[in-house]
């Protein structure tokens, strides 16, 4: 896109801020932590403490101020972002007059910013703002045509100060300028960035308001009053007048313009400067307006004698030397003579110059002369190379044409791919160019002679080389960078891959490519195994637990059908040995599931093909018709001749039967005949559930296979056996296929009422019935005509069949009654059953219609308001009362439709019936968080209701279907039977005994970290309680043991045993000095007490046991203490030498870190360090930029 109004006289802009989100945040955050930093040091004061300069020296090199301190360098200026080509782009001016907000103290925080950020959000577009000299606001626009266009108008609304003008125009013009449905309005608004209120059709007043900038009024009000100008009645003149020449038509401040019109009654529409559109338009009566017309003529004619047009020819290709390096050349001419516009046109051989004459003239010469001198001293010459070989000529990031370029002097200019041309054109000096070109051709040529290999990969292999993305032949191609690698487009289905590139290179690429494939092939080994659709599920397994582990074990890749297809075939796809190790482990998973029987048929591998007949047909006739066994050949070629069925036992057994007799058959006399008839006849002719061609196969022993859905030929019958055998079953098939093309016309009556019934639902009945009989054409009347005639048309006997089968559905029809079952809402999901499997079950059982109420949302509504107690739901009162109980509720009512005896069948009524259940265990049926009565209720599919605790009552009450309920009773008691035994098993584990035993010896029994009652308790399935220390009513010396009776006393036994043991000890005390103990242990078989800190005699020793061991430990420790002292005192003699003892210095309290001379505590003559600039306080790391400008470097 364009620039906007500023885009060219704003070129001294400062540095530009890219605002993202993340800069943003960053910005405004960056100072905290500066400010922190500082704040600890000014806590104490020491006696004599270091300088500030000691204990903070400054750094070395002192960098040169920023001229404006509160602004990070850099924050922003290391961010911009490069624009894409993809998008447009469009600057937009906000004058420093118009700007909301002019008194930031920083440039990118505040309003503004956030305005930005959002508009940035919403629309998806990129903004750049900086700030121009003239302290105007710029604001460049990037991102999609429409999105940029939503941020502009954001812009104007948010960031500029709103003007607003009104326009007057007639008010029966205003339609037009609202257009269709507001289109042209909206349009408007969004191309001049204004708001255009136009009032509404009953308010008398013809003024539009527009509210906008200055410029995008302007634009707004030229467009209005064009439009009006074109509806209007009168005569209407356009006068195409130089964009140049407008602002001396308009005058100083319109003033021209206006005195015209208010002379010449005319009204004139002039184009701002901002809308690219020379013509003027008048409007008004025909005298007036040509006099209006002839004084704006006079006076362009008057100014365009002083404005000159003139051209300079100049080839094309000179143009861009003469604009030179940045319009450098150009330049130096404009600035001269700024009122000459240049003007230059791709593809023209001129210049076009506009301007006062003298000027223009200036320009010319100068122009004329540049385009002399350039024509003598440079050249162009254009050559054709093939456009394929264009990407080698420019290099790899163009190094190669880069080169040239530098070397020769000269400009290359390659067309891009997108254009498929092979010219490529060389300016420059003479010499250069013809260098350049020679280099071109070599290269060129030397490409022409380049291998080209064609390589034949299966085309199902060419993504997987290509890889996500590319990346695989990325890599490929770094490896071989001079080798082109070509692959044919997919809708193609060709296999062809083609190479080209240096004879040896291609080869190397070749090889590495060939390897690749084969290790794909290898990994993509395939096979199918049939495994029947009930058993899938166990094999993904919960959560796919199953099948990731056979993926990853056996390394192979296995896809599932999806669960609504009827396909059962599971894919494994790998390397060969691997895929046979998946299948195997899968078909033993559905070998241990089901009671399915696999048997081996030996026969000739040469019969294989002709049993399995073309497309498999024949063998996929005789798997449907036993029931859907797997039947599974060798491979070919494999040699063998077994054939493994899998299936039911019993359908296996025919399967073989069937198999070994075809075999037979195709080894004696096979014959074969194919018939054909239309695909509708095949269902009737087949009959229901195959009962007619099971017939013909019975009569004449003859095998008759029907076209399956993907089967190419629909039309197409083969009869399989004996050739006698095929003629009979041919002729009973011929016959009735000659009935069925026997089109016949006939009619019955249906009264009227039933008519709904046969065409709702997109006529869903009509279809299965033409399905079912052959194609049969049954019209009924229009709806509206009270015709009860129904037209039938088909084959005779297909029409036969429909006509009593329509019969049959009127007849349901007439009987049918509708009944109310009313159930509790809060049943129907569990009457439903998971996806509404159940409800869909009844339904198909027993052909009747179910129909469910919608859900009440608030289950109280209409009831009186109950208070809701325990987080009970007062809809659902304990006892499920209603509000009246002789009417139940709309939404407990389920409706069944149907002929009478099928609905009582079907019917949903809940039966309840009452289990008597004793009171105490009714929490336990109910379980944690009624986990038990759900898991209940689940199995059995009924409710289940327990009294509420407080009614006292035993009585559980099971509601549900007839059917459920005994099952559901007999589950309940069982249960009952479960908890009463663990009650009565509970009651003998509860026996308690107790044991007295000394305090003293409590901590013994208890052992090191309760090891030895743990074991105790282990051992004898008894629980042991100590008594409490802290309850004084307790006696201290009860230990309690509950559990079976016989184990308690077993348990009683083991710590009376060991408090006997422990009675035998004895207990003597020893002085030792107190400087030995910690390194004396305890000797084995006694209990060494030692005293604990602040005892009253340090020394004393307490030493438990038997006699004679205590005797033994006491003269070893005593050994010990003597060893051990001597050390000791040595000790404590070498440390006075050390160190003075610690315990005699009193120890002054901390004061932290303190510094003199700190800047804070400096006289007011030296200025405190500025935190928020990050030249007094750098951030290590990052070098501190030189003098900047507020914006960032120097460009």
């Amino acid at each position: 896109g364009s620039p906007g109004p500023c885009g060219g006289a704003r070129s001294t802009m400062s540095s530009v801020a890219v605002l993202t989100q993340e800069s943003f945040a960053e910005h405004r955050s960056g100072l905290i932590p500066q400010q922190i930093r500082v704040a600890t040091l000014n806590s104490e004061e020491e006696s004599d403490p270091p300088t500030y300069k000691d204990a903070f020296p400054p750094l070395p090199e002192k960098a040169a101020c920023l001229e404006n301190p509160q602004e990070p360098a850099g924050a922003w200026s290391n961010k911009i972002r490069p624009i894409k080509a993809s998008v447009i782009t469009q600057v937009f001016h906000v004058p420093l007059e118009e700007r909301k907000y002019k008194d930031m103290n920083q440039f990118g925080e505040g309003e503004q910013a956030k305005i930005c950020l959002e508009i940035m959000q919403r629309t998806g577009a990129h903004l750049e703002l900086s700030l121009a000299k003239d302290q105007g606001l710029s604001i460049m626009v990037s991102g999609k045509l429409d999105a940029v266009m939503k941020a502009r108008k954001d812009i104007v609304a948010r960031l500029q100060t709103q003007a607003s003008a009104t326009v007057a125009i007639p008010k029966e013009h205003h339609r037009f300028v609202i257009g269709k449905n507001g289109e042209k309005l909206q349009d408007l608004e969004l191309k001049t960035a204004t708001k255009i209120q136009i009032p509404r059709p009953d308010d008398a007043s013809n003024q539009i308001r527009i509210t906008g900038t200055k410029e995008g009024i302007e634009k707004a009000r030229h467009e209005v009053l064009l439009i009006s100008a074109e509806q209007d009645k009168r005569a209407v003149e356009r006068l195409e007048v130089e964009k140049a020449f407008h602002p001396f038509i308009a005058g100083p401040y319109n003033r021209l313009v206006s005195e015209i019109m208010q002379e010449t009654g005319t009204r004139i529409n002039i184009p701002p400067p901002s809308v690219n559109r020379t013509e003027i338009v008048f409007t008004g009566e025909k005298e007036q307006l040509a006099q209006a017309v002839a004084r704006i003529r006079k006076i362009y004619e008057e100014k365009a004698n002083s404005f000159t047009v003139s051209s300079v020819s100049a080839p094309s290709w000179l143009h861009r030397f003469i604009i030179g390096k940045k319009g450098q050349n150009l330049a130096k001419i404009t600035q001269q003579m700024p009122k000459v516009h240049v003007e230059f046109t791709e593809g023209e051989d001129r210049i076009t110059l506009e301007g006062p004459t003298e000027d223009v003239s200036a320009a010319q010469e100068q122009i004329e002369a540049m385009v002399k001198d350039l024509v003598s001293r440079m050249d162009y010459v254009e050559i054709s190379i093939d456009h394929k070989f264009h990407r080698h000529l420019i290099g790899k990031s163009g190094a190669n044409i880069n080169r040239i370029k530098d070397q020769y002097k000269v400009s290359v200019r390659i067309p891009p791919d997108s254009e498929r041309s092979s010219l490529i054109r060389i300016e420059g000096d003479p010499q250069g160019v013809q260098q350049a070109k020679r280099e071109l051709l070599e290269l060129a040529s030397r490409m022409e002679n380049e291998r080209t290999k064609d390589l034949i990969i299966e085309q199902r292999f060419h993504r997987t080389i290509i890889g996500q993305k590319g990346e695989r032949i990325r890599e490929i191609r770094d490896k071989f960078p001079e080798v082109i690698i070509n692959f044919p487009d997919p809708a193609q289905k060709s296999d062809i891959v083609q190479l080209r590139g240096p004879k040896n290179e291609v080869e190397k690429c070749t090889k590495y490519m060939q390897k690749m494939v084969a290790d794909l092939v290898e990994n993509s080994y395939s096979i199918s195994v049939p495994i029947f659709k009930q058993f899938h599920k166990n094999i993904i397994g919960k959560g796919g637990a199953n099948i990731k582990k056979i993926r990853e074990e056996s390394n192979t890749k296995i896809d599932l059908p999806a669960e609504n297809s009827n396909s059962e075939t599971i894919v494994i796809t790998g390397k060969r040995a691997n895929c046979e190790a998946a299948r195997s482990r899968i078909l033993s998973i559905q070998k241990d599931l089901a009671n399915i029987a696999e048997v081996e048929v030996a026969i000739p591998a040469r019969l294989h093909n002709a049993l399995i007949g073309t497309k498999g047909r024949l063998i996929r006739s005789i798997m449907e018709e036993c029931g859907g066994v797997h039947i599974h050949f060798p491979v070919e070629g494999s040699g063998s001749d077994t054939v493994v069925i899998r299936g039911p036992s019993s359908d296996v057994e025919k399967a073989r039967k069937q198999l070994l007799h075809l075999a037979e058959e195709k080894q004696t006399k096979s014959f074969t005949v194919d018939i054909r008839a239309k695909p509708e006849y095949h269902k009737f002719l087949i009959g229901k559930g195959g009962g007619k061609i099971r017939k013909v196969r019975d009569s004449t022993g003859a095998r008759i296979i029907f076209p399956a859905a993907e089967d190419k030929d629909q039309d197409l019958i083969t009869i399989i056996g004996r050739e006698d055998a095929v003629r009979e079953a041919q002729r009973e098939l011929e016959a009735l296929i000659q009935n069925l093309d026997n089109v016949v016309e006939d009619f019955m009556l249906v009264d009227p009422r039933h008519h709904r019934h046969f065409v709702i639902r997109r006529g869903q009945v009509l279809r299965e019935i033409a399905e079912e009989y052959g194609g049969v054409m049954v019209s009924f009347p229009r709806s509206g005509t009270q015709s009860d005639r129904v037209t039938l048309k088909g084959a005779k006997d297909c029409v036969e069949a429909a006509k009593k089968r329509i019969q049959e559905i009127i007849e349901d029809l007439e009987a049918q009654v509708t009944i109310e079952c009313a159930i509790p809402q809060k049943f129907h999901r569990s009457v439903m059953g998971p996806k509404g499997s159940r409800i869909q079950q009844i339904t198909r059982d027993h052909n009747v219609q179910i129909k469910f109420p919608d859900r009440e949302e608030n289950p109280a509504h209409g009831t009186e308001p109950a208070v809701q107690e325990n987080g009970d739901d007062p809809g659902e009162g304990r006892d499920g009362k209603e509000a009246e109980p002789g009417s139940p509720r709309r939404c407990d009512i389920i409706t069944i439709s149907g002929r009478k005896e099928k609905c009582e069948a079907a019917a949903l009524v809940p039966v309840t019936i009452e289990v008597e259940v004793p009171l105490d265990l009714h929490r336990y049926i109910i379980g944690q968080k009624g986990s038990g009565i759900r898991r209940m209720m689940d199995e059995f599919e009924v409710n289940i209701h327990v009294p509420a605790p407080e009614l006292q009552s035993g009585v559980i009450a099971i509601t549900g279907l007839a059917a459920n309920l005994d099952r559901a009773k007999a589950g309940l008691l069982e249960r009952v039977k479960e908890l009463q035994a663990e009650q009565e098993d509970r009651a003998l584990r509860s026996f308690k005994l107790s044991v007295t035993v000394d305090p003293k010896y409590h901590p013994k029994i208890i052992g090191r970290k309760g090891a030895v009652i743990t074991q105790i308790r282990l051992e004898h399935d008894v629980n042991i309680q100590f008594p409490d220390k802290d309850d004084g009513s307790q006696p201290q010396d009860h230990i309690t043991i509950t559990g079976y009776e016989k184990n308690t006393e077993a348990a009683r036994d083991a710590i009376l045993k060991i408090v006997g043991e422990l009675e035998q000890m004895v207990s003597e005390d020893v002085p030792l000095d107190h400087r030995v103990h910690a390194r004396i242990i305890g000797a084995r078989g006694v209990d060494i007490r030692f005293p604990q800190s602040g005892a009253p005699d340090p020394n004393c020793v307490t030493v438990t046991g038997l006699p004679e061991n205590v005797e033994e430990a006491i003269d070893h420790i005593l050994n010990l203490e003597e060893e051990y002292l001597a050390d000791v005192v040595d000790t404590e003699a070498l440390q006075l030498y050390m160190k003075p003892p610690a315990h005699e210095e009193a120890k002054a309290p901390s004061r932290g870190f303190v510094v003199r001379d700190a800047p804070w505590t400096a006289s007011s003559s030296e200025k405190a360090p500025d935190m928020s600039s990050s030249e007094e306080f750098p951030s290590f790391g990052a070098q501190v930029a030189p003098k900047t400008l507020p914006w960032g470097p120097k460009r």
